[in-house]
């Protein structure tokens, strides 16, 4: 229920299109060191799994039809994640500088709309938040694990889109 709730207000806050020509603002909530360490050893654990297979659906059996750019942007996702290696923690920062690049490219470009773009978001967040967390890996091992739930996420692309 969580998940469904924080897809929901991902969705009412990002859009693919709409952002394009508005500035947008982030707040900084600021917490306690204790909810703050809660807060991250969540995020941790979120990023290793891949729970958005259980929210995501099909379009009554079939993959959902994806736009142009999406295929395009996620073609770009599978060929780096597919064929980068990187063994020291600064060759995971460039793989996810390159890999962020790269899903801004889907954000910014998607024209898609309706359920097919919903469950867009509902694969799409949770590698948001992996990119970003291997952006601020601390250690190889670390950088490893995030990038194998990336590998596998951005590869469920095609289970569930055409």
């Amino acid at each position: 229920m969580k998940h469904v709730i924080f897809t929901l207000s991902l969705l009412a806050l990002v859009s693919c299109k709409d952002s394009k020509n508005q500035d947008t603002k982030t707040e900084t909530i600021e917490h306690s060191d204790d909810t703050k360490n809660d807060h991250q050893n969540h995020e941790t654990s979120n990023v290793y799994a891949n729970a958005w297979i259980n929210e995501i659906q099909n379009d009554n059996g079939v993959k959902w039809q994806a736009d142009t750019p999406t295929n395009e942007g996620v073609q770009q996702l599978q060929n780096t994640i597919n064929t980068q290696s990187a063994s020291t923690l600064d060759d995971y920062h460039k793989l996810a500088k390159k890999l962020n690049d790269q899903k801004n490219f889907v954000v910014k470009n998607c024209t898609m709309e309706g359920p097919s773009h919903d469950n867009l978001h509902i694969w799409l967040h949770p590698l948001i938040e992996k990119i970003d967390a291997l952006l601020k890996a601390e250690t190889v091992e670390d950088a490893s694990k995030i990038t194998a739930s990336i590998k596998e996420n951005i590869n469920a692309y095609s289970e569930y889109f055409e």
